[in-house]
Order: C-alpha cells, then sequence, then structure tokens
C-alpha cells in the first residue's frame, strides 16, 4: 500500500534526551518539517531502551521501533548507544527469525546539532517504513500514540 492508498505508518522513535531529542527540538525551533507519523518518545540514555520497549510497540500497532542516539563515541553516558546498538541488532535477527523484516527495528545517530539531519532521518524512516507496507501481527493492533503516551 502507498500513501495514496491512505496508508501511513507509525513510527516509534526512541531519543537519548542529550543528543536526539535536542536534535529533535532544534528540527522544530527551525521549523523543519518531518513527517507527523513519528512518535517520540524521550529516554535519559538510549542504554536504558530494552529488547521489550523495542518489541512491545510492534505488538501494539506501530509499523516500526527505532532508536536515535548519540553519535558513536560520543555517548554522555560512554556506552549506552553501544548497548541500545546490540539490542537493537539482537532484535532484528529474532524479527528475521519469526519472518517479519527486520527494517522494521533500528538505530540512528543525531548529535544535538543536526536538526536538518535528523528531520531528513525521519523522513527517510518513513519512506523506508512506508515501502515495506502495514505491519500485520495476530494480536489486535491498538494504538502507538497510547503506547508513547504511557513511556
Amino acid at each position: 500500500m502507498s500513501k495514496a492508498h491512505g496508508y501511513e505508518p507509525k513510527i516509534l522513535l526512541y531519543c537519548c534526551q542529550w543528543c536526539s531529542y535536542t536534535a529533535a527540538d532544534l528540527a522544530g525551533a527551525m521549523r523543519l518539517a518531518y513527517p507527523p507519523n513519528i512518535y517520540i518518545v524521550r529516554v535519559p540514555c538510549t542504554g536504558r531502551v530494552d529488547v521489550l520497549h523495542l518489541l512491545k510497540p510492534l505488538e501494539e500497532g506501530a509499523d516500526a521501533v527505532y532508536v536515535s542516539g548519540c553519535l558513536p563515541g560520543e555517548c554522555h553516558y560512554v556506552s549506552g548507544n553501544l548497548k541500545a546498538a546490540k539490542r537493537v541488532a539482537r532484535v532484528q535477527k529474532l524479527l528475521e527469525e519469526l519472518g517479519v523484516e527486520p527494517d522494521r527495528v533500528g538505530m540512528v545517530y543525531n548529535s544535538a546539532s543536526m536538526g536538518p539531519q535528523f528531520a531528513q532521518c525521519c523522513r527517510d524512516l518513513t519512506d523506508r517504513i512506508r515501502a515495506l507496507g502495514p505491519l500485520y501481527l495476530s494480536q489486535p493492533r491498538t494504538s502507538v500514540e497510547k503506547h508513547a503516551a504511557s513511556q
């Protein structure tokens, strides 16, 4: 399905408060447009994002879950983004074993000064997931907005 058919993916994006969330804020301050189907959840550090934080939103209706952390080597908590990247890779492997596209979960990196790049990253993510189409799991779908609000 494409946008012409009314499909817009729901993407949950966990952003570290130090870099990625600040980049999102900068993109907003610069009035840079990025798709409204990106639901941002601010976390203290991407190293706190657990495997369940990556899987549960997919079960509850998200089409993709991504983690946006500090640039490699620049994590404010030294290695939080490296831990997150390992968890993302583990979930991608699990999804592949289950027959689900592993690209539905991923990791991206943005520094606090990368507002334009953050907005472009969100556009690219949306295009990538839109091309995959909706994620249908056997569980009834609930609102990803509800999940984002509960975080």
